[in-house]
Formats: structure tokens, sequence, C-alpha cells
């Protein structure tokens, strides 16, 4: 046979298929097509796939495109809803190159009045995977740019909890001048068990794996009582490769976020910020935000980068104006418990009349400490003043916050108080079931007069406060941790001056009140004061409690109890100088911290008045002679009388 016959028998063959599809599709169109595709799909997918409308194909090299009317592609059986998709109309460009290499690429996708339904099963099963098992991860069209007009779009995740219905729409090219259509969207449901109610827009085509084309966006959300206001570009929807917008969030506590973003967030009052929030490989950017938390103000950068065992957040905020109450949360406080405090640290005097207060002020609210495996932290918070009551002055907040493999750390942790500074050192460690806590700190230089500018009479008082202290305890509340607390606690002041009139009200010298209240108070020398406690399982013993003048010296005794939060401690006093008339009675600060009492011995007090009375029934000179406070008529150095109190505190 010559070559040329064998040419022509070749390419007979090799056109015979060609001419016969050409034939076919001149006598039926491309409806010849849908049955081959339908029963194709079914025996790679086992899921139907119905085109009842016409299917018609627009010739290009190397993307042709497909038309087809009535278009439903089925659920597998453990899915919800029925069909997966279905469509009155579907316009699809398919890349041919990619199909010759087995992948199913769709470069545009249009569908008309879509219904949509994704669904993560239990198993990990996804109903978009085309494998029979919806499960291999590679078994699925990837769809580059999609339009949906006028359709409905639905997403369930049982693990989850979240299953969210959404219903979008092109705005008509006429109202939106001309201009392409852009999407609207309006979805309701719930997000991993909160709901959820959003609505905004995007742009004409959702750019579903465009990683370098930005993807206009303004979304307004609710997530449970969470407000999120969003508007800027997203780039890539399907990966999220890069993210540029403008960010508003308000709620209750930043607690609340910890569903949204899976990372521990502390419990705080109402909040509001708005920033700019960026998005580019593995990290995540909140940068120059602003806001109130409670009546504090907040500004900074925090960053969260992923890609390691856990997130770390990093973030540096100051706040100009810092209200003490917005630290409660925090700490686990009840609500109004931090005002109680101060109110019951200011607490001078019997409180018998006083409104019933609550049995505990310790903050008692247990810490989220199982969130603390979520992530790792690096925090900086500079305060530069602190909104507090009178009683309280406080300033000048500065603490470097680290969290790491859960535990958390507060160092430093320093802060003004009355013209001092308080500097600590705080660690919890969170890895077992109770937290084990230790703090340790120093006092330096507070000033006396301006540690409690709320009581006038200690306003002129001059001296500079020392101490330190290191407790340790465990429990999962401050008060926990304080109830089985152990360590020490000292203060000291060393030099100074004090009213007078506080220290004769001390001593109970009741001439020398009356003539102070009549000409004038005056200022006198505080040679020492010392304060030491030992910790032992929450309860703090008094080892040395002393305030000495140059008119009187007062020697505590006693103990305070951290888990009961109960007080038990007695004055006496010691008077240096003759006074004619004076009660000479030990002073108790009994009680429990939210509601403290302040008395004297009011048996000692009667018998020394009924004494007096009974002598000034003989004569009126000698009533005076129970009331004569002689004193002892001398001073001791300080060292001494701290040896003195702590012979009497071991007997």
């Amino acid at each position: 046979m010559k070559i040329s016959t064998l040419l022509k028998a070749a390419a007979a063959l090799l056109l015979a298929p060609l001419l016969l599809a050409v034939l076919l599709i001149a006598i039926f169109g491309w409806n010849w097509l849908r049955a081959p595709i339908e029963r194709l799909t079914l025996e790679k997918t086992g899921r139907v796939l119905v085109i009842a409308g016409d299917l018609e194909v627009k010739y290009g090299w190397p993307l042709p495109r497909l038309q087809a009317g009535a278009v439903t592609f089925a659920n597998p059986p453990w899915a919800k809803e029925a069909q997966m998709v279905s469509a009155e109309a579907v316009e699809i460009t398919v890349d041919l190159p990619q199909l010759l290499r087995r992948k199913m690429v769709f470069p545009d996708v249009r569908l008309q009045r879509p219904v949509i339904f994704l669904e993560l099963a239990g198993e990990g099963r996804k109903n978009w995977l085309l494998d029979p098992q919806q499960q291999d991860e590679a078994a699925h069209i990837r769809i580059d740019r999609l339009r949906l007009d006028q359709g409905t779009l639905g997403f369930d995740d049982a693990l989850e909890k979240t299953s969210i219905r959404a219903e979008l729409s092109t705005v008509n090219a006429e109202l939106a001048g001309g201009n392409d259509a852009g999407l609207l969207f309006k979805a309701q449901g719930h997000y991993k068990g909160l709901p959820l109610t959003a609505h905004g827009t995007g742009g004409p085509v959702l750019a579903l794996r465009d990683e370098v084309t930005p993807y206009p966006l303004t979304i307004d959300a609710s997530i449970a009582r969470t407000v999120v206001q969003a508007v800027g570009t997203v780039t890539s929807l399907s990966k999220l490769a890069a993210l540029d917008m403008h960010l508003k969030v308000r709620g209750d506590s930043l607690e609340q976020l910890f569903p949204l973003l899976g990372i521990a967030v502390p419990a705080t009052a109402a909040y509001a910020t708005a920033g700019h929030l960026v998005h580019s490989g593995n990290s995540w950017r909140y940068e120059d935000f602003s806001g109130l938390i409670g009546k504090t103000d907040i500004a900074g950068t925090l960053q969260v980068t992923r890609g390691g065992q856990r997130p770390v957040l990093s973030a540096k905020l100051v706040s100009k104006r810092l209200d003490l109450a917005d630290l409660g949360p925090l700490i686990g406080a009840r609500p109004g418990s931090l005002q109680r405090a101060k109110q019951a640290a200011a607490a001078v005097a019997p409180t018998a009349a006083q409104t019933p207060a609550p049995a505990h002020l310790l903050p008692d609210l247990p810490f989220r400490f199982d969130r603390w495996n979520s992530v790792d932290a690096e925090v900086e918070l500079h305060a530069k003043t602190i909104h507090r009551a009178q009683d309280l002055p406080l300033e000048n907040l500065f603490v470097h916050l680290s969290l790491v493999d859960s535990v958390l750390t507060l160092k430093p942790l320093n802060f003004g108080v009355a013209g001092g500074q308080l500097d600590a050192v705080i660690s919890l460690d969170g890895r077992k079931e109770v937290i084990q806590a230790q703090a340790r700190g120093q006092v330096k230089k507070m000033l006396l007069g301006q540690l409690f500018p709320g009581a006038s009479l200690g306003q002129a008082s001059v001296g500079q406060l020392n101490g330190e202290f290191d407790l340790a305890g465990q429990g999962n509340s401050v008060a926990r941790m304080l109830a089985g607390a152990n360590g020490t606690l000292g203060l000291v002041v060393a030099g100074g001056e004090v009213s007078k009139l506080m220290m004769e009200k001390a001593g109970l010298h009741l001439w020398e009140i009356l003539q102070l209240n009549l000409s004038g108070d005056k200022q006198i020398k505080l040679r020492c004061a010392v304060a030491d406690f030992d910790v032992k399982n929450g309860k703090m013993q008094a080892q040395a409690l002393i305030f000495d003048t140059q008119i009187t010296t007062l020697i505590g005794t006693g103990s305070i109890d951290l888990r009961e939060e109960q007080l038990d401690l007695t004055l006496n006093q010691k008077t240096k100088a003759t006074s004619p008339l004076a009660l000479r009675s030990p002073i108790y600060l009994r009680g429990s911290f939210a509601k403290p009492q302040i008395g004297v011995d009011k048996g000692r007090v009667a018998v020394r008045a009924l004494g007096a009375l009974a002598l000034g029934v003989v004569n009126p000179l000698l009533a005076m002679l129970p009331l004569i406070d002689p004193g002892p008529g001398k001073d001791s150095d300080c060292g001494q009388l701290l040896r003195e109190a702590r012979k009497v505190t071991t007997k």
C-alpha cells in the first residue's frame, strides 16, 4: 500500500470522531452532551447532576465557556439538604489545559438565582469535596472568580455549632451609576453557638483565589453582644491571603471575643475600639487603634502571629486615664467590690449605723486559666494617670504581662502610690488544676500625708513609708490564693511628723483633744512606725505593730484572717506625758473587711467613769483621779520598741 494511502486512512480515522461530533452538534445542538456529562459525574462522585435546560458552548481557546439552564447537583446522603447547588442558569469558563491534566479549574463561574448549601460533617467530611467519601482535599473544583445573582448561600458545621444562611443580590447597574453592579448581602444564624446577624456590600465578582486584586468589602455584624463594623479590602476570599480594613468593635467584655478569635482575652468592662486591621502571611495586626474599656481610654497596636505551637500575641498599650474600677474584672472582682473596699478602708468609726455590706470583698471570681494555653503573649501597658477615690492615691502604672506555656507573669508591675512607688512581680502558674501563685514586691518612699488624703487628721503627716512583701499561695481566684497564702509582709516608717490631734485621739486623751480643738492642731515627731506580719495559711499574725511618737506609743497585737476576711487587732497606748483626763482603754479593730469596727473596751471605760463618779461624791476633785493617765515618762528607741513588741506577740 502506498504511503499516501496510509496517510489518508489515518487522517480519516482521526477526523471521523470530530466530524461525527460536528454532525451531532449540527443536528441536536450541544444538548446531546448532557447525558454523558451527567453519567460521568455520577460515576466519579456518586452524586446526581441534572442539567434540565439547554446546554450551550461558546468556542474559545484555552477557555471555552459553557452555559446551561436549570442545573442541580445533589448532596451526599449524610448532608441535611438534598441539593448542594441548584441554579436557574449556570455560566462556566473551563480551563482546557488544566482539564487535560485531569484538574477541574473554572476561572469564572456565574450563577443565576442559585441556592448553595455547604456542610462540614462531624467526621471531617466536606460536601464540596467530590470523591465518594468527601474527604480528599484534592478532589474539588477550583473556582477563581464567582458571580452570584439573587441567590441563597448556607453553611453548616455541626462540630463548631455553626449554621448560617445568607441572601445575596446584585445592585442594579443603573443605581450604581453605570458602574459594574456590586453585591448586597445579609445573613443570620449561629456562629460557634452564638447568634449572628450581618449585612454588607461587596464587589460584583467574588475573588475567591485572586491573590493580586483586592476585593472591596463592607460589613456590619453582631455576634451575640459583640458588634463589628469593617470597611476595606480582602485579597483571596478563600485563603484570606491579605486584608486591609478599618475596623470598629464593641461589646460587653473582651472575654466574649474568645469564641471568635480562639485565643484567651481577659474579662473587662464594656468596650469600644476603632483601628486599622492588616493581615498578611501569618500575621494579624490591629494598629493605631483607640477606644474605651469602661471609663478607661486605651490606644496602641497589637499583633497576633500564627504558625507556631500556639498563636503569639504582642501589644503595646497606653492609657491617658485609667479608671481603677475597670481593673475589677481583670482580677475577678465582682461589680462594685473595689468601691466597697475603698469605703471599708476609709472607715474610722464604729459602723453599726452603716448600710449592710457584702460578706466578702476580696476578688473571688475564678480566672479562666483553662484558656491560657491557647496563646502566648507579651503585652505592655502604661497608664499615665489613674482615676480613683481620694482615699486611694495611685498614679503612673506600668506593667509587662508575659504569658508563656500557661504561666502568666507580671514583671514588672509598677505604679505610684501616695508620692512613692510600689514595685512588684507576680507569677500565676496555670499548668495544673489549681493555680500556683507567688507575689513579691517593695514599697518605696510612700508619703504618709498622701496615703489617706480623705482622712483629714492625716493630711499634715510627714514621713516616708517603706516595706516589702513575699507571699505564695494557690487557688483559682485572688480570694482563694490569699486564703491559703504563706510568707511575710513588713512596713516601716523611720522619722517624720504626724498630727498631734490624731495621736491624742488614738490615746483617748480627752483634755488634750479639747485643747487642740480650741487652739488648732500641731505637728509632733514620729519616731518610728513598724508593721511586721508573718503569714501562714492565710492568717496574718502581727509580729510587731508599733506607732511611736513623742507623746504616745501605740503597740498592736492580733491577726488578720485573709480566709475569713476578718480583723482582730488591739492597740494599747503608752502615754509619755501625764494627761489629766484620759479614758485609758485599748482600741479594737475588729469585724469583717467589708464592715470593719473600731471601738474601745466599754467595760473598762465604764469602770473608770463610775470610779470617777463615786469619788466625785466624796470630793469633786477626786473625780479626776481615775481619769489621769500618768504615762511612763520616757522615750525608747525604735529598735528597743520592736524587740519589746516581738516579745509581746510571742507570749
